[in-house]
């Protein structure tokens, strides 16, 4: 049988992936039922590998990656699913007031946006850096397994999951699509410019909320959420969970500072986005902690106990 962490992480998939069916089913929406039974199905055979493996081969190494990476395909397109349904009931767009916000910041995207496109080489590094985002999350998920420290496999993942869940509800109440669904750059800037997402991703964005989802599939799925910037709460949870791995964390951290600067740039943020994005890992790292916490110090009090019976019984 799975243990406490693996259920709530079989939990909150069954769950999300419970509601996307109904609700599907019931609102009748286009949706590539053969994509997402896809990755159900290698989400299902992952986690049967892994619990093998755990079980049976007695490798809690390999058994927690394989868990690991089950729960992170099963999470996203079933999370992504979700996101593109709430279309249908989110609130009103507030990029207008976030774009007021970073203005009083003292922060100008077009401005920005117009001097980067003056050093494309600046601008491609950044591209890489913002797209290495998801690769560092199934890199560290490895790295973790590879090195014993399974538990924090585990905690990572309801991380990530709990801030996805935030950064859902915010949207889904206050929709927002970041800077550049509120800005047009000048065509000579945008000519120079290499962008991960560029205005006319920005223009799909804003129809899919005016219109409807249309048909959602893993394939096409976009990223629907400006604020807050999951995007960025990814990369800090990256840096957290990777802080205990020697050589890795220095790497992690200097990456993703610069994720933390392309994400305006090359996501289309605004930066209340990403500020918003330090919140968000927070939260996900302390919601995990709850969840992890009570079992490390029983098996810390078990391992105490049992070092300690003996001596009481050769004792006079």
């Amino acid at each position: 049988m799975p243990t406490r962490l693996q259920f709530i992480l079989f939990g909150i998939v069954v769950s999300a992936a419970t509601v996307d069916a109904v609700w599907v089913q019931a609102g009748h929406f286009d949706v590539d039922g053969l994509g997402f039974a896809g990755i159900a199905a290698l989400s299902g055979v992952l986690a049967a590998a892994g619990l093998f493996y755990e079980r049976v081969r007695k490798e809690d190494r390999l058994a927690a990656m394989l868990i690991g990476t089950s729960f992170l395909l099963g999470m996203s397109a079933s999370f992504s699913c979700l996101n593109y349904l709430l279309l249908t009931v989110a609130g009103h767009r507030i990029d207008a007031p976030l774009a007021a916000l970073d203005r009083a910041l003292g922060v100008d995207w077009p401005t920005m946006m117009i001097a980067m496109s003056r050093h494309p080489v600046i601008s491609a590094l950044l591209q890489l850096a913002y797209i290495s985002v998801l690769p560092q999350v199934a890199l560290l998920v490895v790295l973790l397994g590879w090195r014993g420290r399974h538990e924090n496999i585990y905690a990572f993942c309801l991380a990530l999951s709990a801030g996805a869940a935030i950064s859902i509800a915010i949207w889904t109440l206050a929709p927002s699509f970041g800077a550049f669904s509120v800005y047009v750059l000048p065509a000579d800037a945008a000519r120079h410019l290499s962008l991960a997402l560029d205005g006319r991703y920005a223009r799909d964005l804003i129809s899919l909320l005016a219109n409807g989802p249309g048909h959602i599939s893993p394939t096409s799925a976009k990223g629907l959420i400006g604020f807050p910037s999951f995007h960025a709460a990814m990369a800090m949870m990256v840096v957290w969970y990777a802080r205990e791995l020697s050589t890795v964390r220095w790497f992690a951290l200097a990456l993703n500072v610069v994720v933390l600067v392309a994400t305006p740039i090359q996501g289309g943020h605004h930066v209340v986005d990403v500020l918003a994005g330090f919140g968000v890992a927070a939260i996900g790292v302390i919601f995990a902690n709850a969840m992890t916490g009570p079992r490390e110090n029983r098996v810390a009090v078990g391992v105490e106990a049992a070092s300690v019976q003996p001596l009481r019984q050769i004792s006079p």
